[in-house]
């Protein structure tokens, strides 16, 4: 009977230790992990920083730094450039659906403008294929030295508000020796005319740019072009990237141009005169173009009172 007493006593013992354990964890509890932050406010699906960086840097790369875009995609057909005679050069624009594009909107005279220049920014030529019934384009093209060379296809789809410029790189075979870019200058010749630059560009701004030609000392008052009295092109040395504007009205060479970045740029104004269209071109940058003074005209010393050998 003690026996039985005893071990009753012990069991009881038992219940209340456990009793008092348990208790104590429930009201210690388990370690807990913090919440997650909430999501911004009034948007459950709010995209990170840097989904959102990434987009906004998409939506404004400059024309021409790639080969596809909404779904459109430049495709060369002929992969390598003639250096000797005018070879055809096709290639297609492909559509969201994959399929040939084959109906485009007029943009100054013509559906599709074609830039071809070396990467060194030598060679520029522009120029305006034909459109077969397929949605291949097709030119007679060559170029003057070897190299890699850029092709931009600046065009406007049929069913689309905005107009694309797309790039993609073709070589022509051979010994390619790099030219350095000129430097800045007010003025430049082209078979016998002089054209001259006012105005500086700007990055990430509007900039005024005029242009004004003359031979032998006497304005010279360009004919029409593919619907203006020019046409001007920018190319970003380095990347290429590409700008293409026209006339802010039908009597001047004077242009709205907004490059994306500071930096050095390469400037080809198309004229037409007697029946010709030439190319002036220009090396021009965003801090402006600094000519140096005539030896006349610089003073004898420097400006800390002091000549030097």
């Amino acid at each position: 009977m003690r026996t039985s007493v005893k071990l009753t006593a012990y069991a009881l013992g038992l219940v209340v230790v456990f009793g008092a354990a348990a208790g104590a964890g429930r009201a210690l509890g388990p370690e807990e992990k913090p919440a997650p932050a909430p999501a911004a406010h009034g948007d459950a699906h709010a995209p990170a920083p840097d989904e959102t960086a990434a987009t906004a840097a998409t939506a404004h790369v400059p024309g021409g730094l790639q080969v596809a875009q909404d779904g459109y995609r430049l495709t060369p057909v002929t992969t390598a450039l003639s250096t000797g005679d005018p070879q055809p050069f096709r290639f297609r624009v492909l559509g969201p659906d994959g399929k040939p594009v084959t109906a485009y909107t007029t943009n100054h005279d013509k559906d599709l403008h074609l830039i071809v220049v070396r990467r060194d920014l030598a060679g520029f030529q522009h120029v305006h294929p034909t459109l077969a019934a397929d949605g291949t384009w097709s030119i007679p093209l060559a170029v003057d030295t070897p190299g890699q060379y850029r092709v931009f296809a600046d065009f406007q789809p049929a069913d689309r508000d905005e107009g694309l410029t797309l790039g993609v790189d073709v070589p022509a075979a051979g010994d390619y020796r790099p030219r350095p870019l000129p430097a800045p200058a007010r003025t430049t010749e082209v078979d016998g005319y002089t054209v001259t630059l006012a105005g500086d560009l700007t990055a990430g701004a509007s900039a005024q740019l005029t242009l004004t030609v003359s031979r032998d000392g006497k304005p010279v008052v360009p004919e029409p072009y593919l619907g203006a009295s020019g046409h001007l092109v920018a190319l970003r040395d380095g990347d290429l990237a590409y700008l293409h504007v026209h006339p802010t009205d039908e009597q001047s060479l004077s242009f709205a141009a907004e490059v994306p970045s500071a930096g050095v740029y390469r400037l080809y104004l198309d004229f037409k005169h007697d029946g010709t269209v030439r190319t002036a071109e220009f090396t021009a940058t965003t801090s402006g173009i600094v000519v140096p003074a005539p030896p006349s005209a610089q003073p004898a010393h420097d400006a800390d009172g002091h000549t030097h050998d």
